[in-house]
């Protein structure tokens, strides 16, 4: 159960935080030091479920094609999500591509600069919007990120899974009580993500090194290790596909992914419910039976993809595609194309391996391929 009665909010709370992040925070991260809310939107948008290791380089390479929200609003979405490819949560990238044509469009440009009003935005959650409105216009706004969570769940002993309506309320009315003035808001922001990130952590917390320690309750009651609560787990239900992997002149066939589900939007390889299906559609190509590779695994949040990849090598000329969508990519250029990770780095073995055929017995990768494993 969620604790009965929410503390008042403390100043020395938010003064030891705001004391400790001068000397211990995080300060040198790409995206700080800044009141751009384009580079702070964009920040924020990339680090939801997102490790900051993970971010920095993407966050660089992103800015460097699409330098401010004009030029993200202008470019192809199929641009946008090449640049996010490999980091996952596709749905976070056409969402940021929709919020930055209504900013660049009603918005003429502009954020708006309170929370209220950037929560209107495509992709802009509440915690999003009061973490642009604190960093870029001094508005006094809680945020509730996983970090932030995990510090207020210990330091109030609010006890149940932070999912839940009520717990998740009483988080959010601890984070508005314990805020400092507004002058102090990027500061203080910063700091409660930082103590989270580097000291509150989820595993082994470093308790002997956090700033609010000496009135932090799950301590003083021996609870760290148990709060925040945790909801029940369920295993994770396993989805099949078998997948075709056609290679010709090195090139690989690829089709544009529907624009929801999984990978939405995204190039993706051919894929079936079953072996039967994907024979057909390789006969359909011309060639005989594939080779059927090893199959791999790819964990979502709410599923298990098991795939099967299924090789096939085609004839020198190249067939024209048999779909909408569909088009031929070579091998060469995986690397800058807008494919999910896991196809990626299937598509750098086979590469690969190809490669290596083709060097042991050059005539190797013009023979007609031998009938394959079923």
């Amino acid at each position: 159960m969620a604790s009965a009665a929410v503390a008042a909010g403390s100043p020395d709370f938010a003064r030891a935080l705001l004391a400790w992040q001068r000397k211990h925070g995080r300060h040198d991260l790409p995206w700080q030091n800044t009141r751009d809310p384009y580079r702070v939107w964009l920040s924020e948008i990339m680090l939801q479920q997102t490790q900051v290791a993970t971010v920095i380089g993407y966050y660089e390479r992103f800015l460097q094609r699409f330098p401010d929200i004009h030029a993200l609003a202008a470019a192809p979405l199929e641009a946008v999500l090449e640049a996010w490819a490999g980091l996952g949560y596709y749905s976070r990238a056409r969402m940021a591509h929709r919020c930055a044509q209504a900013v660049a469009g009603a918005g003429g440009g502009a954020f708006p600069a309170s929370a209220a009003a950037l929560e209107q935005l495509p992709g802009i959650g509440p915690s999003t919007a009061a973490a642009i409105a604190a960093f870029c216009f001094g508005e006094r706004a809680a945020i509730l990120d996983a970090n932030v969570k995990r510090v207020l769940s210990r330091h109030r002993a609010v006890a149940g899974d932070p999912k839940r309506p009520d717990v998740l309320a009483e988080l959010w009315q601890h984070a508005r009580a314990l805020l400092p003035p507004a002058r102090a808001m990027g500061r203080y922001t910063q700091a409660i993500m930082d103590l989270g990130a580097t000291v509150c952590t989820r595993t082994r917390p470093r308790c002997d090194a956090c700033p609010v320690r000496a009135d932090c309750q799950a301590r003083l009651q021996g609870r760290t290790a148990e709060l925040p609560g945790r909801g029940t787990t369920t295993p994770r239900p396993v989805r099949a596909a078998h997948l075709l992997v056609a290679l010709r002149n090195q090139a690989v066939l690829l089709e544009e992914r529907a624009p929801s589900g999984i990978w939405g939007g995204l190039l993706g390889l051919p894929e079936f419910a079953s072996p039967a299906q994907l024979h057909a559609a390789a006969l359909a190509l011309g060639a005989g039976e594939p080779d059927r590779l090893d199959e791999r695994r790819h964990g979502f949040t709410h599923f298990t993809l098991l795939f099967t990849p299924h090789l096939l090598r085609l004839p020198q000329q190249l067939p024209t595609p048999d779909a909408p969508g569909r088009r031929w990519l070579p091998l060469a250029q995986i690397e800058s194309a807008a494919l999910p990770a896991p196809l990626r780095v299937l598509l750098r073995d086979v590469r690969d391996a190809h490669a290596g055929r083709a060097q042991h017995d050059p005539a190797a990768a013009r023979r007609p391929p031998a009938r394959g494993r079923a």
